[in-house]
């Protein structure tokens, strides 16, 4: 019998789901505050009663436990909003902890994710929209402990009078209807505000990571052109979203005030034919003061649902978002001597791409169009499900989309041209798994000319690093990537554009130590062991190219050539003009 799938994730669930998760503490918090409420409702009463039986008397015992009594009566009204919010707050902390954490599971999940959304993006979920949604909490609570303050003062005013009663029983539940109206309004504005905002941070933060990269080819200004018109577009959805908000509340406070001034004004009405004592109609003038506040906690509760289904929505979209990958169940297989082979493999600008990197090898591949060495690096990282590709990609023998993850990465190490570097010091940065030593690192780093970024600091290894290594140039950047990648020994390496941001000397010493450390200057040879390491370089460079055992070349996303180096320089005109500098 099929097992069935579980609904797909939305706002609502997703909402209903957070209520779940805290419904022990909430069930205790929501009484408390209840009973806050219906505390507060009793004030007036208890007022009206000593009016009546004490001031009115002039009974002075009367007027002692009266006193009494209202304190009492404010203790517990205080305890319990003091515990009650404790445990609404609580909940609304905790919740939004499990939601950050699992926004940024899924976005770090190393099938990928098809959401659609940027970095910047993701962030300004993780970051805002989860903590908005956490307050669903809040409304909730708030909405239910406004209803009972509600219904106590309707019974007290029906004991009192009982069209005075129905006028609020009714009054108040029309009142928050015709509000829902708006509803939808505040939601759809909402959304769009905080769409706007999460597009303006990813760009500012695309344009802060590449901010040197824009300086070097003047396009700073431009840069700052887009991001201007960005952020005006997010103040005037923001704008819009505010007044949308601003209308909401002017409306039940107005609405509310009507009401209440109508049901205070009948009360006195009724104090001067004397249908009502004294005492009475300060308890219905005071109920009447009393009853705008959970009025307004409706109302208040409606536009926070709105702008929290707007964010769950955003978070919802996150976690439903399906895998870009499905791995297999297959671990990494033995080594084979074709240690990568990509067969009539047609994905996004590439067409019927045939590609092999044998074992012991040192493959070059010169992409004459930066989109086909994105398109290949994405084939060879395993982040293109099997279903987006024509064609196989293979690591030792196996489609790469019948490995487990952990199989391709045991075989493939794909270093990308943006070197991601974290807080902490060039060791921590340079070791990277759990169980490696310290022992590789001296010749990786050797090979990959990072020597003197070791050398210039007095702490050596133990040197700190910024965030994204903000505190290294661009070159050490990629020097550090490098020997990263180097000291990890991969099976499989692949690399692209290690040299692109060092000097001609430089990228001429890192040429040579690449070739050194992963082949130990041997050339391609059928004897060479299947386990013997395989590398893969995109680049241009024509240090690393003239020491490549074949250079691959892409032109309008196919293998238009495949030949030693200085073969192609001196046969293919277009490649020449391509890589010599």
């Amino acid at each position: 019998m099929p097992v069935p799938r579980p609904a797909p994730l939305t706002a609502a669930r997703l909402l209903r789901r957070t209520l779940r998760r805290h419904r022990g503490r909430l069930t205790v918090g929501v009484v408390l505050l209840s009973v806050h409420q219906a505390a507060e409702a009793a004030v007036p009463l208890a007022i009206g009663l000593i009016v009546e039986q004490a001031v009115a008397t002039g009974d002075w015992t009367a007027l002692v436990v009266s006193v009494a009594g209202l304190a009492a009566l404010f203790t517990v009204l205080t305890f319990a909003w003091r515990f009650g919010a404790r445990l609404t707050e609580t909940a609304i902390h905790r919740e939004t902890h499990r939601l950050r954490v699992e926004v940024a599971g899924r976005a770090l999940d190393p099938r990928g994710h098809r959401t659609g959304l940027r970095s910047g993006e993701l962030l300004a979920i993780a970051a805002a929209d989860t903590e908005r949604t956490a307050l669903i909490i809040r409304a909730a609570t708030v909405a239910v402990a406004a209803v009972a303050a509600l219904a106590v003062s309707s019974v007290v005013l029906l004991t009192i009078d009982v069209p005075l009663g129905l006028g609020v029983l009714l009054g108040v539940p029309a009142l928050v209807l015709a509000l829902q109206a708006l509803a939808p309004v505040v939601t759809r504005r909402t959304g769009a505000q905080q769409a706007a905002a999460g597009a303006t941070t990813a760009l500012a933060t695309d344009l802060v990571d590449g901010l040197r990269a824009l300086r070097g080819f003047g396009a700073q200004r431009n840069a700052a052109r887009r991001y201007r018109e960005s952020s005006r577009h997010t103040l005037q959805v923001t704008l819009r979203a505010t007044t949308m908000a601003g209308v909401y509340q002017g409306i039940t406070a107005g609405a509310s005030g009507l009401l209440l001034a109508g049901v205070a004004g009948a009360a006195g009405a009724m104090a001067v034919q004397g249908r009502i004592g004294v005492g009475e109609f300060i308890t219905v003038v005071g109920l009447a003061q009393f009853i705008a506040e959970p009025v307004r906690a409706l109302g208040f509760c409606g536009q926070l649902a709105a702008a929290v289904r707007a964010s769950a929505g955003r978070v919802a979209r996150v976690l439903a978002a399906p895998p870009a990958v499905l791995p297999g169940q297959r671990p990494a297989p033995p080594p084979q001597p074709a240690r990568l082979a990509l067969t009539a493999v047609s994905y996004r600008s590439l067409r019927d791409v045939d590609l092999r990197l044998t074992a012991g090898e040192l493959l070059a591949v010169v992409a004459y169009e930066p989109r086909d060495a994105e398109a290949l690096l994405d084939l060879l990282r395993g982040a293109v499900a099997a279903d987006d590709h024509r064609g196989s990609v293979a690591v030792d023998g196996v489609p790469v989309a019948e490995l487990t993850l952990d199989g391709l990465r045991e075989r493939v190490l794909v270093e990308p041209h943006d070197t991601a570097l974290f807080a902490g010091t060039l060791r921590s940065n340079l070791l990277v798994r759990p169980d490696q030593t310290a022992d590789p690192l001296p010749a990786a780093i050797s090979a990959a000319g990072a020597d003197d970024i070791v050398a210039a600091h007095p702490a050596g290894l133990d040197h700190p690093v910024t965030d994204r290594g903000a505190s290294l140039s661009g070159g050490q950047r990629q020097r550090i990537g490098l020997a990263r990648a180097l000291a990890a020994d991969p099976p499989i390496l692949v690399l692209h554009d290690p040299t692109t941001a060092v000097d001609a000397t430089t990228e001429e010493r890192l040429a040579a130590g690449l070739r050194a450390a992963r082949h130990g200057g041997r050339t391609v040879d059928p004897a060479v062991p299947a386990e013997a390491p395989a590398t893969l370089v995109v680049t241009s460079s024509p240090a690393l190219l003239s020491r490549a055992d074949r250079v691959c070349v892409l032109a309008a996303g196919r293998v238009v050539g495949a030949a030693p180096h200085h073969d192609l320089v001196r046969t293919d005109p277009t490649y020449r003009a391509a890589v010599l500098r």
